[in-house]
């Protein structure tokens, strides 16, 4: 358990794939994003972790209702 630099690999390769595959705003670079700010965050890298979850706030916020759950 913690082999962040393991996660991190796997979710580079993930990214890299939805990003030349997806449209820009789709929901699953979103939750990429995020999931790759909450490796972050469990690192303690917050200011990286910041960067991430910014990423997936701007697709959120582009993608759905105010009033979705998401964005609360």
């Amino acid at each position: 358990m913690g082999d962040y630099s393991k996660a991190l690999e796997f979710y580079d390769k993930t990214l890299k794939i939805e990003e030349k595959t997806l449209p820009p705003n789709h929901p699953s670079l979103a939750t990429s994003y995020n999931n790759i700010g909450l490796v972050y965050d469990n690192m303690g890298d917050y200011s990286k972790a910041l960067e991430f979850h910014e990423k997936a706030l701007k697709i959120r916020e582009k993608t759905l209702p105010p009033n979705h759950p998401d964005l609360a």
